[in-house]
C-alpha cells in the first residue's frame, strides 16, 4: 500500500557492495536532495482544515522514531533519527493519517510514535519543552493500542482542560513493556500536572492503583534518559 508510513522503512536497506566513488557520488546527491527539500518544506503551505472539515484547536505532527538499544543516545542523533509522518489540521485530516498508520501494538524492536503540536519537536530541548516534563505510564503487552487512541483523542479534542500546557504525547514500544508518555510545559506547575494525571486516569480508564510517574526534562536531560529516576506518585 503506498501510504506515508512507507517512507518509515529503514534508509540503510539496499546495496553496499558498491565502490567508495559511487557512495561519495550519493553522498554529494543526498545532500543536495535534502538542501532542496529543506527550500521545498520552508515554502510549504500552511496545513489547513479542507471545506467542511471539523477544524482542530491546533495543528498536530506525527513523528516516529526507532533507535538500536544499548546504544548511547546524544541529542543530534536522537534529533536525525526522528522522523516527521505529516501535519493535520481537522478531525478528517488525522484519521486519513491514523488509518495508514501501524497501530503500536504491531510495531517491534525499538519505537516510538509521537504526536505533537504543529513546531514543537518532541524533543526535551525544544524550547516548547525545555521547561516541562511528562507524565508516564507502564503498560503491558497488548494495551499499548488501545490506550494510545484513548490518549491522542483526548488531547486532540482538548480534554485535559489545561489551557496551552499539552504539548504532545508519545508510545514508546519496548521489548517487556510499552509506555506510554504526555508532555506538558510547566513542570513547576502542580495544580495543572495534577489536572493531567487526574484527566489521564479517566480517559484511559486506568485501575485507581495504577503507578504513574512524572519526570521533568531537566532530569531526563541530566540522566540522559526518559524513563529511568522518575517520582512515582499513585
Amino acid at each position: 500500500m503506498n501510504n506515508k508510513f512507507d517512507a518509515l522503512k529503514d534508509d540503510d536497506s539496499g546495496d553496499h557492495d558498491q565502490n567508495e566513488e559511487n557512495s561519495t557520488q550519493k553522498d554529494g546527491e543526498k545532500e543536495k536532495m535534502d538542501r532542496d527539500k529543506g527550500q521545498s518544506s520552508s515554502k510549504r503551505k500552511a496545513v489547513v482544515p479542507g471545506p467542511a472539515e471539523h477544524p482542530l484547536q491546533y495543528n498536530y505532527t506525527f513523528w516516529y522514531s526507532r533507535r538500536t538499544p544499548g546504544r548511547p543516545t546524544s541529542s543530534q542523533s536522537y534529533e536525525q533519527n526522528i522522523k516527521q509522518i505529516g501535519t493535520f489540521a481537522s478531525v478528517e485530516q488525522f484519521w486519513r493519517f491514523y488509518s495508514h498508520m501501524v497501530r503500536p501494538g504491531d510495531l517491534t524492536g525499538h519505537s516510538d510514535f509521537h504526536l505533537f503540536k504543529e513546531g514543537i519537536k518532541p524533543m526535551w530541548e525544544d524550547d516548547a519543552n525545555k521547561n516541562g516534563g511528562k507524565w508516564i505510564i507502564r503498560l503491558r503487552k497488548g494495551l499499548a493500542s488501545r490506550c494510545w487512541e484513548n490518549l491522542i483523542l483526548a488531547m486532540l479534542g482538548e480534554q485535559f482542560m489545561v489551557g496551552e500546557e499539552i504539548c504532545g504525547a508519545v508510545v514508546s514500544v519496548r521489548f517487556q513493556e510499552d509506555i506510554i508518555s504526555i508532555w506538558n510545559k510547566t513542570a513547576s506547575d502542580q495544580a495543572t500536572t495534577a489536572r493531567i494525571r487526574d484527566t489521564l486516569r479517566r480517559v484511559l480508564n486506568l485501575p485507581p492503583n495504577t503507578i504513574m510517574e512524572y519526570k521533568t526534562h531537566t532530569d531526563s536531560i541530566k540522566d540522559n534518559s526518559s524513563f529511568r529516576n522518575t517520582k512515582i506518585t499513585l
